[in-house]
């Protein structure tokens, strides 16, 4: 089910009334779920733009459309226009849009690039860097291959062992050590050069 609060409802409907276009409508949509990417989009949507296989909602003067194929990464959704300070936002809050953390059964490869995914490149990400797994050894010892800003970065050793090891060790039960699969000297666009790092 997904919650449409008064003010989201009465935001919606003066838009489509600004548009004046019969049985105009608002379309949902979860664009990568299931991923660290995972957003929602929302979209008007005419009649002619629909598949006719959507969850349609009914709303005061308006009709919502959820795009079938994310239903089920948009259930529980609640979509609400708030005051921040001196202006309005509207918030989409969809829990189970970015998917579930794989519980104790799921392997140690899922669980550690479950938690590669959706909490430590979302953090690399801010220093344009990213890690993907190489490697999960039955030994517990993850190998990682870092990209982007990382690449190269002088900084990777921190962030290995200060960041990326201890997240690892604490969230994901099995893991015993993590170690760098990547070669830094062809590190192109590296955050700070491996000469800089103090």
């Amino acid at each position: 089910m997904i919650q449409i609060s008064d003010s989201a409802q009465a935001h919606f409907r003066k838009l489509i009334e600004r548009e004046a276009l019969p049985g105009l409508g608002v379309r949902l949509s979860a664009v990568h779920p299931g991923t660290a990417q995972a957003d929602a989009r929302l979209e008007f949507a005419e009649p002619r733009d629909l598949a006719g296989d959507e969850w349609a909602v009914d709303c005061d003067g308006f009709t919502l459309y959820v795009d079938a194929a994310s239903v089920h990464w948009l259930d529980g959704a609640d979509i609400d226009y708030v005051m921040k300070g001196a202006s309005t936002q509207l918030t989409i809050k969809a829990p189970r849009i970015k998917g579930e953390a794989p519980g104790d059964a799921a392997s140690l490869v899922e669980r550690v690039r479950w938690v590669v995914d959706n909490e430590i490149n979302p953090q690399l990400a801010a220093h344009k860097g990213r890690v993907a797994v190489e490697e999960v050894g039955g030994d517990g010892v993850v190998w990682l291959r870092f990209g982007g800003g990382c690449h190269g970065c002088g900084m990777a050793d921190v962030t290995l062992k200060q960041g990326i090891e201890k997240t690892l060790m604490a969230r994901v039960p099995g893991v015993t050590a993590v170690r760098d699969a990547t070669d830094h000297g062809t590190g192109d666009a590296p955050y700070i050069p491996r000469g800089n790092a103090a």
